[in-house]
């Protein structure tokens, strides 16, 4: 080879070289200085205390059919989950219910901050047809499911349909306190379900679900004697899959008397959910009343596909829904239009960041760099007018704010954790911890044909040996004087035992700080008790008459509060607690007054089969418990 040429050929490796780093340079996010960073620390304090320990015999992976054995990594990367209520009917949201993958275990504790008031206890699935070789918890939903007062606990599964466990009223909490029950007609259809919420969809005052599926019905997934399993396939595209089992929407029709609880009975209305909406791979939900009527508009977050945001057109007995597409400018790429993105959508929040009324939508996506660098979404309204032909006013700012790369997005939160009115935003990263780092063979199969990418034995190795991501810190996200989100997590002392997949926020002592759980995959799962200035704050317990004799008043899921700071400061929120993937909120609503001590006025609207409602008081700073329409 000539000197010539080889000068040529080392140019052009030059060249090449400094374009590669060119790009990753200015494809970072911009850094605060460190100086505006410790600032902004300095208004948070957290405890972090593990909730669990290890289980004897804690596993690291799943059992799975043949078909998958050599993707075990990448089927067992799912199924960790937490949330925070008052199961003990003390009025504080201090218990927690647990789902731990090591032991395919579903507990109900005591928060750290109180651990001593009552030993954990696994919710057992007694009296029910349950094969736990080829079933496994994914999530558990704390709400009120018979409207009796009593908090109960709604768990789905890979493996089964869902199980509600209900809650026993008077009796302490204890492995007798809560009764199993099937709650769908065919309890022995084989669902993959990774997502749940609880909404009262058609405003008629009672709450229905949705059940998010992955897996296509009947895949025996967790089946380690399954062979030759027709119905096993993986996703039928990286950016536009819609093979996955069917999304349900279970209306509740009537709560029938069974000892002593009452066993809520429910309509399918799944039929609302039509094309993408209803077999994409869903693995995150979000409900929230977008245009001010009363019902909730639903966000429906897909791995390996759109999003879709479905306009509710409902009325009391009958689900209905209309999707809504944003607008692509001159300037907007293709996946950052609203309902028409490629990404790997895995947790959705909502919160006001341009306060103009009308709440935004914060999306997690993997934004992993030298990875999969897709981005977050932090879609922020253009409008706020009524919803409607078919436009969903919103665009994508999550660059500009500061939020768009983080990591492997799971679950995210938006919560005031220092009480100065200002959301800040949490969210749960990483996907498998292991021993062999394995992205190269995620990049043969990010690049694989559509046509084969649904069969098993197309998919390269990610055994129990795979580390994807898996040493991923959550970020915790505050705004700083400019308006943009800086990542102060590190010097708060955040860090993961594990990949984490749920987050639930609730005051659990109710001393007016936000406190933080977090649910870790194949790993302890952690608790963030708040330990910063307790200021100045209002919280609502909102409460609807219970159904049914000696019935106590239950949580009014979907009230929608406006609070009016006695500086003239306004803040929303929406009482919507199982927004996300696998992290379910206290269903309560907190308020930071900030310097504005005063009383403040509350304007409460809430929605049922006789129409809305709403009510306007002036409340002190505190706690207060308002029971609607009573």
């Amino acid at each position: 080879m000539s000197a010539r040429r080889g000068g040529r050929t080392a140019l052009v490796g030059l060249l090449a070289a400094g374009l590669c780093v060119g790009a990753g340079w200015f494809t970072r996010l911009p850094a605060a200085p460190a100086a505006d960073t410790a600032a902004l620390a300095g208004r948070y304090g957290f405890t972090v205390q593990d909730v669990n320990g290890d289980p004897p015999g804690a596993r690291t992976h799943r059992v799975v059919q043949p078909a998958i054995q050599h993707i075990q990594g990448w089927i067992s990367a799912v199924g960790a989950a937490a949330g925070l209520a008052d199961l003990d009917g003390d009025g504080l949201p201090g218990e927690a219910c647990l789902v731990d993958p090591r032991d395919d275990s579903v507990t109900v504790r005591s928060t750290p901050d109180r651990a001593d008031r009552f030993a954990a206890f696994p919710l057992t699935p007694a009296g029910v047809a349950y094969d736990a070789r080829t079933t496994a918890p994914m999530g558990c939903v704390p709400a009120d499911l018979n409207e009796d007062g009593w908090t109960d606990v709604l768990v789905h599964f890979w493996g089964r349909t869902p199980i509600a466990y209900l809650r026993r009223p008077g009796v302490p909490l204890r492995p007798d306190a809560f009764r199993a029950a099937d709650i769908v007609p065919r309890p022995t259809e084989i669902w993959n379900s990774t997502t749940a919420n609880v909404v009262d969809f058609d405003g008629d005052g009672h709450l229905d679900l949705f059940i998010g599926n992955y897996f296509p019905d009947g895949a025996r997934v967790l089946d380690g004697t399954a062979r030759d399993d027709p119905h096993m396939r993986m996703q039928d595209s990286m950016s536009k899959a819609t093979n996955a089992g069917t999304n349900r929407i279970l209306r509740l029709a009537r709560v029938e008397r069974s000892g002593d609880v009452g066993v809520p009975r429910y309509d399918d209305a799944s039929a609302a959910l039509r094309g993408a909406s209803s077999d994409s791979w869903t693995l995150a939900t979000g409900a929230q009343d977008l245009d001010g009527d009363g019902l909730p508009e639903l966000y429906v977050a897909n791995d390996f596909g759109p999003d879709q945001l479905l306009h509710n057109r409902s009325v009391p007995g009958r689900v209905a829904f209309a999707e809504l597409r944003g607008d692509r400018g001159a300037n907007t790429p293709k996946s950052k239009r609203l309902a028409d993105d490629s990404f790997k959508s895995m947790g959705v929040t909502f919160t006001d960041l341009n306060t103009d009324g009308r709440p935004d939508i914060v999306v997690s996506n993997i934004t992993v760099e030298r990875g999969l660098e897709e981005s977050n979404f932090a879609f922020v309204s253009t409008g706020t007018g009524p919803l409607g032909d078919g436009h969903a006013p919103y665009r994508d700012d999550s660059e500009p704010l500061g939020l768009s790369r983080t990591g492997w997005g799971w679950d995210v939160k938006a919560a005031d954790f220092d009480g100065d009115g200002t959301d800040e935003l949490v969210q749960a990263v990483g996907f498998v911890r292991g021993r062999v780092n394995r992205w190269a063979n995620l990049q043969e199969l990010a690049m694989a044909n559509d046509d084969v990418v649904r069969f098993p034995a197309a998919w390269p190795n990610f055994d129990a040996d795979t580390d994807i991501s898996g040493r991923e810190r959550d970020p915790f996200f505050a705004r700083d004087a400019g308006g943009r989100y800086v990542d102060i997590g590190q010097r708060l002392g955040i860090v993961n035992h594990g990949p984490s997949r749920g987050l639930a926020v609730g005051d659990v002592d109710h001393d007016g700080r936000a406190d933080l759980l977090i649910a870790n995959q194949w790993a302890r799962s952690q608790f963030l008790h708040n330990t910063g200035t307790a200021g100045a704050h209002l919280g609502l317990r909102l409460l609807l008459p219970g159904t049914g004799p000696g019935a106590r008043p239950r949580p009014a899921v979907g009230a929608a509060v406006t609070v009016t700071r006695s500086d003239g400061t306004v803040l929303r929120g929406q009482l919507y607690p199982a927004n996300g993937h696998t992290g379910v909120n206290a269903p309560e609503l907190l308020f930071g007054l900030g310097a504005a001590s005063g009383p403040a006025t509350v304007s409460v609207a809430w929605r049922d089969a006789a129409g809305r409602h709403t009510t306007t008081r002036t409340l002190a700073p505190g706690w207060h418990d308002l029971t609607l329409g009573a």
